[in-house]
């Protein structure tokens, strides 16, 4: 079930909401954890025993690792086993037919046959938050949770279950058991949920059908123009389309008296590739540099075992991203950028006004959406197809400048390329609180338009049927 959906803001939310507030406190929990088995069991009814089982294996693992504390190996044996139930499991599911295409490609071996598994929904992010429960408890940064209830409803919780943010455990444990509930809280929380919801439904699934249109081209029709403008409106739908996500889970939390942390922070303004990952996907970076980076070393040891370090980050954050050989391609890209701006790039970009850095920064981000856009998710998204396009970016193939279409889709969309570009900057929002702080008049204001774009989103939402959302598989 999608947030941007009318069955969500109808149906689920009309019920959940009443039936939240009328439990008292202590049931309340109870509430959100059956809830969320609901939306995430709408699609898949049968996984949601799978992430019954990860629950019930996780709360056992985080009372173990509690009671051997005291010993040592005991705990680390414990954690390491915690660690291998929980990949296993996400391997198993998300990548064990990548490795059976690719051992199918050895000579005599292509008997093997693929066990053509679903995906379930957002096992990527349920994981690694299960996960950071066990690894808190086993750094003392967390006691374990007693109550299964509680703990099932931190791993299921239904506004960020299948598309983040990664909410840490050690960062909600004690708004599972006491938070507070106000109507300025929610009332902020419905303006952010609606902000995000105009970010996906007006923005996102806009440039999304732009880039449709690109992207299906054939090669003798794609022009050096059209293939830039393409790949920005894809830049544009996949962030406007995961921030908005994320706006709405936060949005939803706060409803809830859950306070979650932000998970993007304008990233097309970023100066260098470094600064562009402080600002894009915030909780899984962090999540990373946490339990990973940290964990190895981080740059405590050499530089050579910083840059090692940073390598195998990068491989694993393309790898978490999907079975497929694009993102493996993806996270070695951003690492071998990340090792060059760590060396000598950061301070040379440092040095040169900003302006310079901003063009270097969004050169590269673009060239890196298209290696992860073309995952043969689609017959037309292949690997080869995107060394193609990426070829006729730069006019290889005899690639006419532009066309008389391209001139077109252009200035059709100007008015929605300027407020895009207007929405990916911090100015307008900076303006927004400066007048909602001075004048109270603004409060009206901004109930009124909350409403109002409300309904355009619903009337988009009942009028179209290109609602995707990019995240939603990984």
């Amino acid at each position: 079930m999608l947030f941007s959906s009318l069955e969500f803001l109808f149906l689920f939310m009309l019920i959940t909401v009443p039936l939240y507030f009328l439990c008292p406190m202590r049931w309340r929990n109870v509430v959100l954890l059956a809830v969320s088995l609901i939306f995430y069991g709408w699609g898949e009814p049968l996984y949601a025993f799978l992430m019954m089982f990860t629950i019930a294996v996780d709360y056992v693992f985080g009372w173990l690792i509690e009671v051997k504390r005291d010993n040592a190996k005991a705990a680390k044996r414990l954690l390491i086993a915690a660690v291998i139930v929980n990949l296993g499991i996400l391997g198993f599911f998300k990548y064990a037919d990548f490795i059976i295409n690719n051992i199918r490609l050895i000579p005599g071996l292509d008997f093997i046959k693929p066990m053509g598994l679903s995906l379930p929904i957002g096992i990527s992010f349920y994981t690694f938050q299960a996960l950071s429960y066990v690894i808190d408890v086993y750094r003392s940064d967390a006691h374990a949770q007693k109550n299964i209830v509680n703990f099932g409803a931190y791993v299921t919780l239904f506004p960020q279950l299948i598309a983040g943010p990664i909410v840490r455990y050690k960062d909600v444990d004690d708004q599972l058991s006491e938070r507070e509930h106000s109507v300025l809280l929610a009332a902020s929380g419905v303006r952010t949920f609606v902000a995000g919801l105009c970010k996906k439904v007006l923005l996102a699934n806009m440039a999304g059908e732009l880039w449709s249109t690109y992207a299906k081209l054939p090669a003798g029709e794609l022009t050096v123009i059209g293939s830039w403008f393409g790949i920005i409106c894809y830049s544009f739908q996949l962030y406007f389309d995961f921030s908005g996500y994320s706006d709405m889970a936060i949005g939803l939390g706060k409803i809830f008296g859950f306070r979650f942390l932000e998970n993007f922070d304008y990233p097309y303004i970023s100066k260098s590739i470094t600064e562009f990952w402080r600002r894009w996907h915030i909780s899984l970076s962090s999540w990373f540099r946490e339990y990973v980076y940290i964990p190895l070393g981080g740059n405590r040891r050499g530089v050579a075992r910083t840059y090692i370090n940073l390598f195998t980050v990068w491989l694993l954050t393309g790898i978490w991203h999907g079975a497929n050989w694009n993102f493996v391609l993806w996270g070695v890209y951003y690492a071998v950028l990340l090792i060059i701006e760590k060396a000598f790039l950061g301070k040379l970009i440092a040095k040169l006004p900003s302006v310079f850095g901003h063009i270097y920064a969004l050169f590269f981000i673009i060239i890196g959406w298209l290696i992860f856009v073309f995952d043969a998710s689609e017959a037309h998204l292949t690997l080869s197809d995107g060394v193609r396009y990426l070829g006729t970016m730069f006019g290889a193939g005899g690639a006419s400048l532009i066309s008389s279409a391209d001139i077109w889709d252009i200035v059709r969309s100007a008015v929605l390329l300027f407020i895009m570009i207007f929405a990916a900057l911090p100015i307008g929002r900076k303006a927004f609180w400066r007048a909602y702080e001075k004048y109270r008049a603004m409060h009206y204001v901004s109930a009124a338009a909350c409403v109002v774009m409300l309904l355009i989103c619903i009337a988009y939402l009942v009028d179209s049927s290109f609602n995707p959302f990019l995240y939603f598989r990984f």
